[in-house]
């Protein structure tokens, strides 16, 4: 048989960087070809040219990262820990749920509490990479573990990238903070004291490995944050929702808590709006459910206020029959980063996305629980092992691929390997790649180019 031709370096990435962000079992499969194509993608400055193509500018930007699927507290043990939002088979190892309890995900990390009385801890760990880091919970919070006799309620805590002026594109293994807030019933000689309680919020800094001191503040209802997760606001605010019907905010430039109400007591989660300030989706179940979205306005003379931004038909958008048990719609979650609202219903998981007003089936079946989504690029990592996506055959990787803009990507890798052969045989190839040398046969790299 003769040798195979020759390829650029160039070409070979050009070739990867043109299959869709939004299936990431695409590129780890061919990550998986050889060694040669698993360091291409696995490269920093790969990650970074994908970001370089996909541009993301926030709030109006209807481009964004995909959203790869979410971690979840259903506990049902047929479920995986992560559940994929792709179209082909993906996975993440994520931590267990029955030791973890899955809080936040973001600019590249996930966070998670214990659900072990005995070693109460936080664990910051990134999908991609696989880093992890296990943290101490901060000694203000020191209370037992929450149950109906105790004096504390389920906390909360947020992750993000503590890197100045990051775009957050390639911030894996960079600095981080980690926000825990929690609410106290301060005990009276005859138990709880029902008159007040305290909630608080400390950062840990990975770079000095510490918790700051807490800041805090009398409320006078006790806040639970079990079912909620968080949204940031800029580079610096974060809100958490609570069972209560209240919001906190914490600065964390200057350091300061305040609590407000939600515009509705109950049926509201936490969200970006439009213009990427604070926004809260409430679900209407009156007959028709609707998807009402407030956003917070502020004048000049008045105090910011809750505004109706705009109110989504439910009917429209999903299929005939996944309202008729009203009791079952639910909004479960929302997707910092790609403006998508996880919507539960008896006909199965939706993925409403915001910008432009679209739905997409996630699952047939999920019960009531609480979904924190990954919104990333997704890059292999060299010997990474927790991955578990068998490599499919070429009908299999084909089939149900039926989006025009794939289609189109598609034709663009045939053209242009089309074009790196005819330059091959022109002469006219700089830096050559030896195919032969990267793949163990023609027959893999035919099988990576049909999927």
């Amino acid at each position: 048989m003769a040798a195979l031709p020759v390829l650029p370096v160039e070409l070979v990435e050009e070739i990867l960087l043109c299959l869709p962000p939004d299936e990431p079992a695409w590129l780890l499969r061919a990550s998986l070809v050889c060694k040669a194509w698993g360091c291409a993608v696995s490269h920093p400055n790969f990650r970074r040219r994908l970001h370089v193509l996909h541009p993301y500018t926030p709030p109006c930007s209807t481009v964004h990262p995909p959203v790869l699927g979410f971690f979840h507290d259903w506990r049902h043990e047929c479920i995986p820990n992560f559940i994929p939002t792709t179209t082909s088979s993906f996975s993440l190892a994520a931590p267990d749920r029955r030791f973890w309890w899955a809080l936040d995900c973001r600019h590249g990390r996930a966070l998670f509490l214990s659900e072990n009385q005995l070693t109460e801890e936080l664990l910051v760990w990134e999908p991609i990479t696989g880093a992890q880091r296990r943290v101490s919970l901060p000694a203000a919070f020191d209370c037992s573990y929450p149950t109906a006799a105790s004096n504390c309620t389920n906390p909360t805590a947020a992750v993000f990238c503590a890197a100045d002026a990051c775009d957050h594109r390639d911030c894996h293994g960079g600095p981080f903070h980690v926000v825990f807030v929690f609410t106290e019933s301060p005990e009276s000689e005859y138990g709880s004291d029902d008159e007040g309680h305290v909630t608080s919020a400390c950062v840990y800094s990975s770079e000095t490995g510490t918790w700051g001191k807490p800041t805090s503040t009398h409320v006078e209802l006790a806040m639970d944050f079990q079912y909620y997760s968080s949204v940031l606001v800029g580079t610096s605010l974060l809100y958490f929702m609570s069972s209560s019907g209240l919001i906190v905010e914490y600065d964390c430039a200057s350091h300061s808590l305040r609590v407000f109400e939600a515009p509705e007591e109950e049926g509201c989660t936490l969200m970006l709006a439009d213009d990427g300030g604070l926004g809260v989706n409430e679900l209407t179940q009156v007959f028709n459910p609707r998807l009402k979205l407030w956003s917070m306005v502020a004048s000049d003379d008045t105090d910011a206020q809750w505004v109706v931004s705009r109110v989504i038909n439910l009917e429209k958008l999903l299929p005939v029959g996944a309202l008729l048990s009203v009791a079952r719609v639910l909004v479960l979650g929302f997707a910092e980063g790609a403006n998508v609202i996880f919507l539960n219903t008896v006909a199965g998981l939706f993925a409403i996305e915001l910008q432009p007003e679209r739905v997409k089936t996630v699952c047939d079946h999920c019960g009531p629980c609480r979904l924190i989504p990954v919104v990333s690029f997704y890059t292999p990592v060299p010997g990474n092992r927790h991955h578990d996506l068998p490599l499919l055959n070429a009908t299999e990787v084909a089939g149900g691929q039926e989006e025009r803009g794939e289609e189109k990507t598609v034709e663009q890798v045939q053209q242009l390997v089309d074009n790196g052969f005819n330059a091959i045989k022109e002469g006219t190839t700089s830096t050559p790649f030896n195919l032969s040398a990267m793949c163990s046969n023609s027959y893999s790299f035919h099988m990576f180019l049909v999927a």
